[in-house]
């Protein structure tokens, strides 16, 4: 027994050593935040505090100093983070992780988003590409340096932050990194593949009854696209459905294939914002408030840091006012890309227009190699690109691209087998990728803005992706503007870009650009008239606008809720801006229930279910039993509607992204015999309830009353890549109960397709940010996760739980307490 206790007591003492050792060197990747560290390039001292909100504030004696100082901030913040998003958007991801990630980096290279980039950045002005240089060199110099340490995930994956070309940032990055941004918020080429694929089993009726419409609008197009689509033969014979690519192998490899085939799609892609004029508020000044909805990942996708420097002039005789702004910072880029300076707020959501047109190539079956023209037959543009991959030989892709672009049918899987590619590529043409886009010119004069006017000024260069941005200053000036370019095309072009179009036939290409003076706006007028103006990624075309931009419009839940609640109170303060931004009535809960009717089941938790739901008044609580409810009894009922006649494989690819409400709700409206099968939509209604409960039951009991929407939709900030391994996830994700659904101001979108957590929230509000225009006004924010990007740092999380509990953090231009200080030094 002595020798036993000894063996005991020695595991112990190596278990704790061990434990001891892994804790100092996962510490020693903490970022440092207090003390002094040489940062070589700076022209002098460049002070960094942190308040009490942790927020980062950068105090330099020039603009340049400043950005490389923020390069720095971001690079001990947030270097994985960094060193990930520039491996996916170069395509160099199966470098450190495998064949997993093969598909990300096949559609990455075939985009070409960083030679794209480099030809953008010859275009920006000396100042702006200064600017970059700057902030790159901060990034560079902290690396080379030693002051960064590498965290967790680069000793993990054995890898380090600079690339194959030894740098861990470059000017070219942030370009592309903007790029990234609108490839996230831009696309609707998801939306074209829908209709693609989803006519190939249903009629032009049955397709647009799936994908309807915006409420009160007529499709965009009356051709009938499955007719047409037949008449060309572009449907692969049946029998090549076999060919279709299998399963993935393991979870990284799936969320790849996932991120790969849900590329281009913008349903429920979205935000909120609104302004109101002084004339509404208790302060007599303006309030704005915005809540952009992105994917939750850990890190956050935003960094709120704080930049000042006194007036000067840059490098093309640029002459600048004084630099003080403070908001949400992209690492990546160097600039605040929403928030506020001393004289003017801004506010983003996606406005939605239709920037993406697929192509349909024809092949020349004689000679390979061609596609068809206006002309007559070309040859494809091709370039060969050699992906690195870990622990295999290197995989040579060849790119094709046509004079609309890139051909992305060589690269997204979910083409195989649907078209026939001895006949026919499809190529994709892309608002962004033009050599002129001047988005990260607009990012940073929108930074020296601080009126109204010279805002709306500084976005006149913004090129992707197009914003709705409210604006207000100190002045009292309040505004709206769409900002971005959008494309024309003619009279003649009957499909108007929401299907792939023939390719061949030039009554499909753009015809320009729209200007910036004809893209929609509100004036301050008309903000007074109304008392505020609001957007949530609904139609924003006035009546009578005399252009198309669009037929892909959010449904209009959350933008209505909004209008109820400003309309409710005659004035406004900081506290009832938050107060919106943290609603959870649903009014596409409230609009399902009523269509629900008349259901009879015989399943035992009916009675106790249905009167749960008699009662329900669509508040999405975490406590709320209906919520849970009404929620699986959606997704139970939307596949047995649409399995059927589009097969499984077919609706799972086209699923979860995407919800199908506004299809679901118009078939039991009209009681749809197609849809609901001869047993009717009552029988369908009823079956999915049955199949709803006993899929509850089984996780959370059989006592209705004791269940909880929010067991089943936490919010999940997943880490990349390793929120997608098992145990490691649990280290690396941010997890946190949640309210809210798919149509709730504060919404909480489940991807429904999901294996492992289909309704747990992925996509929300990234970040609540509300701005008090008064002398004295206070403005707030808050976010998911917290400023650190090391997953063992008590900072990468801290504002959690209180972002999920409606909470804010004050965002002081002149911070009250100072809790930590540094000073870089040349």
């Amino acid at each position: 027994m002595k020798w036993i206790a000894r063996i005991l007591l020695v595991a112990v003492v190596a278990l704790l050593a061990a434990g001891g050792a892994l804790s100092v060197h996962l510490l020693r990747g903490m970022p440092q935040l207090d003390g002094e560290i040489s940062l070589k390039g700076l022209s002098g001292p460049v002070q960094i505090t942190r308040d009490a909100s942790d927020v980062t504030h950068i105090n330099a004696s020039n603009a340049l100093d400043a950005w490389r100082a923020i390069g720095f901030v971001h690079a001990q913040e947030r270097g994985w983070q960094m060193a990930f998003n520039r491996r996916v958007m170069r395509g160099e991801l199966s470098e450190i992780l495998g064949k997993a990630t093969l598909d990300t980096d096949k559609l990455m290279r075939t985009l070409g988003i960083i030679g794209m980039a480099q030809q953008q950045l010859k275009g920006l002005s000396p100042a702006t590409q200064a600017a970059l240089q700057a902030y790159s060199e901060g990034i560079q110099t902290a690396w080379q340096s030693g002051a960064v340490r590498p965290s967790p995930e680069f000793k993990l994956l054995g890898t380090q932050a600079s690339g194959a070309d030894g740098q861990a940032w470059t000017p070219e990055d942030s370009v592309g990194w903007a790029l990234m941004m609108a490839l996230d918020l831009g696309g609707n080429w998801g939306q074209e593949f829908a209709r693609l694929s989803a006519g190939q089993v249903l009629s032009n009726e049955q397709l647009w009854q799936l994908l309807p419409a915006y409420p009160g609008e007529k499709p965009a197009t009356a051709v009938d696209l499955p007719g047409l689509y037949a008449r060309l033969g572009v449907y692969a014979a049946a029998a090549a459905k076999a060919a279709q690519m299998p399963a993935a192998a393991s979870p990284l490899a799936q969320w790849s294939a996932d991120w790969v085939r849900d590329m281009g799609i913008l349903e429920g892609k979205g935000s909120n914002n609104w302004v109101v004029p002084g004339s509404r508020t208790v302060s007599g000044k303006p309030l704005l408030a915005n809540d952009p909805h992105l994917a939750l990942s850990s890190p956050a996708i935003w960094y709120y840091a704080h930049l000042q420097a006194p007036a000067g002039e840059l490098p093309g005789g640029h002459k600048h006012p004084a630099l003080d702004v403070i908001g949400a910072t992209l690492p990546g880029l160097p600039f605040v890309v929403l928030g506020r300076t001393q004289g003017v707020a801004w506010g983003f959501t996606n406005t939605g227009p239709d920037v993406q047109d697929l192509y349909l190539e024809q092949l020349d079956a004689a000679k390979p190699g061609q596609y068809r023209t206006p002309e007559g037959w070309a040859a494809f543009a091709e370039r060969s690109e050699t992906i690195r991959v870990k622990g295999q030989a290197d995989v040579a892709l060849k790119v094709r691209s046509t004079r609309h672009g890139p051909v992305i049918s060589d690269v997204q899987p979910q083409y195989l087998g649907l078209i026939d590619a001895s006949r026919y590529a499809v190529s994709l043409r892309w608002s962004a990728l033009t050599p002129d886009n001047k988005t990260i010119e607009a990012g940073m004069q929108a930074n020296w803005a601080q009126t109204v006017p010279q805002l709306q000024d500084a976005f006149a260069e913004h090129h992707a992706p197009m914003q709705s941005v409210v604006m207000a200053d100190t002045l009292g000036h309040v505004a709206y503007k769409a900002v971005g370019k959008v494309p024309t095309r003619s009279a003649s072009n009957d499909i108007r870009g929401v299907a792939p179009s023939p390719g061949w036939l030039a009554q499909y290409d753009w015809t320009g650009w729209l200007p910036y003076a004809q893209n929609p706006a509100v004036d301050a007028a008309q903000i007074e008239k109304k008392g505020w103006h609001a957007t949530a990624n609904q139609n924003i075309l006035p009546p009578g606008y005399a252009h198309f931009v669009g037929g892909d419009w959010t449904t209009p839940e959350r933008f209505d809720r909004i209008e109820q609640l400003l309309a409710a109170t005659p004035r406004h303060s900081l506290q009832s801006m938050q107060a919106i931004q943290n609603d959870v009535l649903s009014l596409g809960a409230k609009t399902l229930q009523a269509k629900l009717g008349q259901v009879s089941s015989q399943h035992p938790l009916a009675p106790a279910a249905l009167k749960l739901l008699a009662g329900f008044d669509g508040q999405m609580r975490t406590d709320s039993a209906a919520a849970l409810v009404l929620n699986v009894w959606a997704d139970e009922l939307t596949r047995g509607l649409l399995v059927p006649h589009l097969g499984a494989e077919r609706f799972q690819a086209l699923y979860g992204k995407r919800h199908f409400r506004a299809a679901v709700e118009g078939m039991l409206d009209r009681a749809d015999a197609f849809w609901c099968g001869p047993a009717g939509c009552p029988t369908q209604v009823s079956s999915a309830l049955d199949r709803a409960l006993d899929r509850i039951a089984a996780s959370q009991g059989r006592d209705v009353a004791a269940w909880r929407w929010g067991a089943w939709h936490p919010a999940i900030s997943s880490h990349k890549p390793f929120g997608k391994v098992p145990y490691l996830n649990a280290l690396f994700d941010v997890r946190v109960e949640s309210a809210g659904d798919l149509f709730t101001v504060n919404v909480g979108q489940y991807w429904a397709n999901d294996k492992q957590a289909p309704f747990a929230n992925r996509h929300a509000a990234s970040m609540r940010a509300v701005y008090d225009l008064s002398e004295t006004g206070q403005s707030v924010f808050i976010y998911q996760t917290g400023q650190s990007g090391h997953a063992f740092d008590p900072r990468s999380r801290d504002m959690a739980r209180q972002w999920a509990q409606g909470g804010y953090r004050a965002l002081q231009q002149q911070p009250t307490a100072v809790l930590h200080h540094m000073t870089l030094r040349p």
